[in-house]
């Protein structure tokens, strides 16, 4: 079960996210690594989200810990991911991370830019 009672980056990472990453790193048994989103600039609708794990810590990251893996998002980025949710699709159409964010005005057809 996640843990929700203190979150202090502004996005959610469903419990079907959570899992998903956290057996991605089990399985390159890596304890060291933290899932992080930022945005960048780039893409077709001016910024893009991007998603990796990461050992670095950077300073003013912002984290949550989830079963089994730690979300962190970048002070720059806070502010344009506030309120959005990371889940993990795994159907026959597609397969992945995907980010719902109701700060992006546009977005495009691939879902990795918005504006």
């Amino acid at each position: 079960m996640t843990d929700t009672s203190v979150r202090t980056t502004g996005v959610t990472l469903t419990e079907t996210a959570a899992a998903k990453a956290a057996a991605l790193l089990a399985a390159e048994d890596r304890d060291d690594l933290a899932l992080r989103i930022a945005v960048q600039p780039g893409g077709c609708s001016g910024l893009r989200y991007q998603l990796m794990f990461d050992d670095r810590q950077l300073d003013g990251d912002l984290k949550d810990p989830y079963e089994g893996v730690t979300l962190v998002v970048d002070r720059m980025s806070a502010p344009y991911l506030g309120g959005a949710t990371i889940d993990f699709m795994d159907t026959i159409e597609a397969q992945g991370f995907t980010i719902d964010n109701p700060n992006a005005s546009n977005s495009c057809a691939c879902g990795d830019s918005f504006h």
